[in-house]
């Protein structure tokens, strides 16, 4: 049986046309919502039963009616049939300050503990290289590679038996290798099977920092929810990156190719934008949903001006662009605004701890509200992020993130941060890059 969530009910057309050209016998389809209590009409799991030409006529009856027991009965959210990201092995190999390190982390809490550059954040950083994008850091690739090693390196993860696999060659560390289950893939189809969200201390100022960190950090989320979206995102971009290259040129661009990018602009960015927008609006009302408590509730919205055809908008602007040398319209303009609620005070005019609190607010709603539409929810990298609460906050965010389902790795230099987590959690002592 394979199981694979869907936003709607367009599914097993894969299947249809294996069992049209001969590969399968039958192929069934069965489509149960699972998110508000099985009541509401997305998202749907759809279960496949393949049954190979091949397959032997007890066997056939053998998968049916496995099949038939896989589908769960509604009530409860379906929690028995929803399966969270765990990490179940993390291997690293000449990354930043590890030569070779191994974890066996479990379910739910994995606390990391150990003086300031241990290696503790590399940890996180390697997991973050798991999903598209340039990891939690940013860091150009052959910066990762370890000091005096033979500058290349290696990042493994096994889950759900799949492993996920990236790194550098040292001849080419500009190039970042991804595998699949040993197969080579583009880092674009990591989110297919993994959706990360992180949170570091250089964030806390992300109120007040560019715009484009803030599109980053929302895209992150919107991630985890639609996969597609680093697709269109990355054909956004390379199709944009190919007119402003264009439009800076010594001879005058082709018309019928700038025409040709700009309609491919134009196609990547509506999704792009309509993904933002149904994730901030399926967010606001999940942070609506929840109690007061020490985490203030945020509303967040998108600002830049809405296109309604942004190909016309991006062959009007051709001058303006090439005389600024960028693209000046389009959804990589775009801002993400959070207002704290109670205050009506947008957040970057807010105190510094309540940024923090802010936005540890949204990560934990966001978190929550992947659970309830994928039954998934995503993989949690917090760094340092228990050091500077009080232990009522604390407490209260360790509740808030068991209640998310989530794998959550945190990190810390005192372990006492943590104490109440002792049977909770998989602990993990970080010392000059070894793990203890």
């Amino acid at each position: 049986d394979e199981r694979s969530p869907a936003p709607s009910k367009p599914g097993g057309q894969r299947a249809r046309n294996l069992e049209k050209a001969g590969w399968i016998r039958k192929a069934v389809h069965v489509a149960r919502p699972l998110a508000q209590g099985c009541s509401g009409e997305k998202p749907y799991h759809f279960i496949v039963s393949v049954n190979r030409m091949d397959a032997r006529p007890e066997d056939v009856a053998a998968q049916e009616n496995k099949r038939q027991h896989a589908i769960p009965p509604c009530g409860a959210q379906c929690l028995a049939y929803r399966r969270a990201m765990v990490l179940q092995r993390l291997s690293l190999s000449d990354f930043r300050n590890h030569r070779d390190a191994v974890l066996a982390p479990a379910a739910g809490f994995v606390v990391l503990t150990g003086d300031n550059g241990a290696g503790k954040t590399n940890i996180l950083e390697a997991v973050s290289l798991l999903a598209p994008g340039r990891g939690l850091r940013r860091a150009a690739l052959p910066a990762m590679a370890r000091q005096g090693g033979t500058g290349s390196f290696g990042v493994a993860a096994e889950l759900d038996g799949l492993t996920l696999a990236t790194g550098i060659a040292a001849a080419t560390p500009e190039r970042r290798i991804i595998r699949i289950n040993g197969a080579t893939k583009a880092a674009t189809d990591l989110s297919e099977w993994l959706s990360i969200v992180w949170l570091t201390p250089a964030m806390d100022r992300i109120f007040n920092d560019s715009a484009g960190d803030r599109r980053r950090f929302l895209d992150r989320l919107v991630l985890a929810l639609s996969p597609a979206h680093a697709r269109h995102a990355a054909r956004y971009e390379a199709a944009m990156r190919q007119r402003n290259r264009l439009l800076a040129g010594d001879h005058p661009a082709d018309p019928a190719w700038l025409s040709a990018l700009e309609t491919q602009m134009a196609e990547h960015g509506s999704t792009l934008a309509t993904a933002r927008a149904e994730m901030l609006d399926l967010l606001n009302a999940e942070i609506g949903s929840q109690a007061d408590g020490p985490f203030p509730q945020a509303s967040v919205v998108i600002e830049g001006p809405a296109s309604s055809d942004l190909a016309a908008e991006l062959a009007q602007s051709r001058a303006r662009d090439a005389a600024a040398g960028r693209t000046l319209v389009g959804p990589h303009r775009a801002d993400l605004i959070v207002m704290h609620c109670a205050k009506q005070q947008i957040a970057a005019h807010c105190s510094t701890g309540e940024q923090k609190a802010l936005l540890l607010g949204i990560i934990l709603a966001h978190a929550a509200l992947v659970f309830a539409q994928t039954g998934r929810p995503p993989i949690l990298l917090l760094d340092e992020v228990a050091a500077h609460l009080d232990p009522l906050r604390r407490a209260a965010l360790f509740e808030r993130l068991a209640a998310t389902g989530s794998q959550v790795w945190m990190t810390g230099t005192e372990a006492a941060l943590f104490a109440t987590l002792r049977s909770e959690a998989s602990h993990f002592r970080v010392e000059d890059g070894q793990i203890i």
